[in-house]
């Protein structure tokens, strides 16, 4: 797309300060002079996988440079900083002959060591670990396999690099293996959308593209961060800002990134900055439902919703409408931390919106009413018809490159490939095309997979990259998890910190390749819906690394050695065939064979026409409930952010974009002062599940709500609040504040 407006435009600058010098904000061009700097031993390669590969960061789906929603160069520094992790070579294996030394380093520290270089076993009561061959590896797990019953086996995938033939060849595995326990990162983070995108929609994916918030009237981020998170992003909100759009940020902080930005590759953005959200609806941490419903009933009152639309393409809009009207606006108020007078500017501002895009991440879903609030926005976007058409849509925009594609090709413990729910009637068409009947009992999600592991009840754990012990609620629970199961088995590029873990019996560690390294290529899936070519990228080699899918092909070979055939790996392209086959809207997957290839599945828009590939074909409206849940008198609701940082990667202990370090607690001036806290006061956070000792940062946050970074604040969360149907964790808690002197 080329964008419609050229020149500059003074009136979106944020200063007159060249290059933002003075002003909090991330420094671009320094993140590349660092990159170049760690990746100087390999420049060439590193400079071939920005120019040839898919970005293996988010899952924003650029190619090389480029993308397809703008012309120009596209990159980012997430992409910067993680591009060590597929340069860097491989570590002396001697390193882990004792853990002791080990134990003491942070992750950074651990990675920084280099790639696993060969496979590695350590023994209940040994040091460390020693080296062992390919085939004494996977014949150990294997026997383990065999030894054990399809229930008391687990596996799980991360999503950071993982292509989609590598879940696809893993699920079909596990399920050759006799098990659906087979779960990955989206389990961790967009699970709620897809479950209510469902069950609304009829689809389990974003209904629209990127350059739709371009053409978009009123773009709306609630509970996301995409100057954080997906950085290139923003440059797609410059051009949506130049061509009128209305950008607005629904969050229980103002997040200062989202109001302005630096933007490298635009010459008066790099120079002046450019103001993006222009209004912030700031409401209690899990306060999103009672806010949305207190827009939707702002609209309904006055009649400025799509009433034809309406009649002629959904259901359930009079119970809907019942249910919120009999809500109060007292109850509405107090839940959401804001006033009705703030429900009704948002409603404002959608009634003079011929067309929007509503954009969530995990500050909607990481809750335990996850699937409630992406209800509710979902009812706000069929109240005005925002689906399926150009400028519209509901976007719930994903942090990893993988995980789109993660839960589409069937690695998840709930549903077989294309999300298609786990029926005989299901496991009968798969027998049909793969040679054997998968079982048709669901698997155990990754939190439940957790719980198993703590009873004693997992006798084999295979986690292909993640960090249960840096990722999910309460880490010392997670470690003692670890530690109960007789083999754990991580594969992975580098070392985390639960590999470090001590073993029940043993501990098993495989190198994998990186996505640039899989020969033949492979492909991602991103946000959109693109699915994108990422070609082999010539370079060194770790010697012995392999890729998850030969890993797990092999491994199911070996347990089930009658299903070799059906599941042994020919090539990657003889992979995408048989997704082809299997995942009918994947179609088009087995014709990308070069860099720049890609699709859309479902073209630019699901559901075009308000065509809802739903049982009557009509969308449905749902009531989500209140929560009604406001905290004790003197505790805080605390939400956990992401800092500089991807996933539980941590690349610097100070965010740029805020001016956070790592042990600040975000807090509001109100508060503050009513603590006698002033910027920088050390203070402790106090729950039933223990403490957490920081500093304070007074910053835009809701009053009655704080923010600490994640995972750093985990401890304080209760492992066993989920959400009811998709399971995800609750990234949320009830804390005391006490200053120390």
């Amino acid at each position: 797309m080329a964008p419609k407006h050229r020149g500059w435009d003074p009136s979106l600058w944020v200063s007159l300060r060249p290059f933002g010098i003075g002003e909090q904000r991330p420094n671009n061009y320094l993140e590349l002079w660092k990159a170049a700097v760690e990746n100087r031993d390999r420049l060439p390669y590193a400079w071939r996988i920005l120019n040839q590969g898919v970005c293996d960061g988010c899952a924003l789906g650029t190619t090389g440079l480029s993308d397809w929603t703008l012309n120009g160069v596209h990159l980012c520094n997430i992409r910067l900083r993680l591009l060590r992790l597929n340069t860097a070579p491989p570590f002396d294996p001697r390193r882990l002959a004792d853990v002791a030394p080990l134990a003491a380093m942070s992750s950074a520290e651990l990675r920084a060591l280099g790639r696993l270089p060969t496979p590695l076993i350590r023994r209940r009561g040994e040091p460390g670990f020693t080296p062992l061959s390919w085939d004494d590896a996977l014949e150990l797990v294997a026997q383990r396999i065999r030894a054990s019953t399809p229930g008391r086996v687990g596996f799980y995938l991360t999503s950071r690099g993982m292509p989609n033939e590598s879940y696809y060849v893993a699920q079909k595995a596990v399920r050759a293996m006799g098990s659906n326990n087979i779960d990955n990162a989206a389990r961790l983070c967009h699970a709620p959308s897809t479950v209510a995108l469902k069950a609304s929609l009829g689809v389990g994916a974003t209904t629209c593209s990127y350059s739709d918030w371009i053409e978009s009237d009123l773009i709306v981020f609630v509970g996301s961060n995409v100057a954080n998170n997906q950085p290139v992003a923003t440059k797609y909100l410059y051009h949506a800002r130049r061509d009128g759009a209305r950008i607005v940020c629904v969050n229980s902080y103002r997040e200062p990134g989202m109001e302005r930005y630096w933007i490298p590759s635009i010459p008066d953005s790099a120079l002046f900055g450019t103001r993006l959200a222009e209004e912030f609806f700031l409401v209690n941490v899990g306060g999103d439902v009672a806010f949305l419903s207190g827009v939707l009933k702002q609209i309904l009152a006055e009649g400025w919703y799509d009433a034809d639309f309406i009649a002629r393409y959904t259901t359930g809009f009079d119970a809907l409408r019942a249910g919120i009207e009999a809500m109060d606006w007292e109850t509405l108020e107090a839940e959401a931390g804001a006033s009705r007078a703030e429900m009704r500017r948002l409603a404002e501002l959608i009634r003079d919106a011929e067309r929007a895009v509503f954009v969530w991440s995990m500050g909607v879903t990481q809750h335990a009413n996850g699937e409630d609030a992406v209800r509710a926005i979902i009812n706000l976007a069929l109240s005005k018809g925002y689906v399926g058409r150009p400028g519209c849509g509901v976007m719930p925009i994903r942090g990893h490159s993988g995980v789109q594609g993660g839960a589409e090709m069937g690695a998840y413990a709930t549903v077989f490939p294309g999300g298609i729910p786990i029926t005989a009637e299901a496991a009968d068409r798969l027998a049909e095309l793969w040679g054997f009947r998968p079982p048709t009992e669901p698997g155990m999600t990754t939190p439940r997979m957790i719980d198993a592991a703590l009873r004693g009840e997992l006798d084999v754990l295979f986690a292909a990259g993640g960090n249960f012990v840096e990722v999910l609620p309460d880490p010392e629970r997670a470690r003692a998890a670890l530690a109960r199961v007789p083999l754990r088995v991580h594969m992975d590029i580098v070392l985390s910190s639960q590999m470090l873990v001590d073993p029940a019996d043993a501990v098993l560690l495989l190198p994998a390749t990186t996505r640039y390294e899989i020969p033949g290529g492979v492909t991602e899936t991103s946000t959109e819906r693109r699915v994108i070519f990422s070609p082999e990228i010539p370079g060194p080699r770790v010697r012995d690394a392999r890729s998850e899918a030969a890993v797990f092909a092999e491994l199911a070979a070996r347990v089930r050695p009658e299903l070799a055939a059906c599941v042994r790996v020919g090539s990657m392209a003889a992979v995408r065939e048989e997704i082809a086959r299997v995942i009918p809207f994947y179609d088009g997957i087995q014709r990308l064979r070069k860099q720049g290839d890609q699709f859309q599945y479902g073209g630019a828009h699901l559901c075009a026409g308000w065509r809802f590939p739903t049982p009557d074909g009509k969308a449905r409206f749902a009531q989500p409930p209140l929560r009604r849940d406001a905290p004790p008198d003197g505790l805080f609701r605390l939400t956990t952010r992401r800092g500089k940082q991807f996933n539980s990667i941590i690349h610097e202990r100070r965010d740029a974009l805020t001016g956070a370090e790592r042990d600040a607690v975000l807090i509001s001036r109100f508060d503050a002062e009513r603590l006698g806290l002033r910027d920088g006061d050390p203070l402790r956070l106090v729950n039933e599940r223990g403490e957490l000792r920081g500093r304070a940062m007074i910053a835009p946050v809701r009053p009655g709500n704080l923010q600490a970074h994640w995972p750093e604040a985990n401890h304080l969360l209760d492992p066993d609040l989920r959400s009811p149907v998709a399971q995800i964790p609750d990234y949320n808690a009830l804390v005391r504040v006490e200053k120390l002197t």
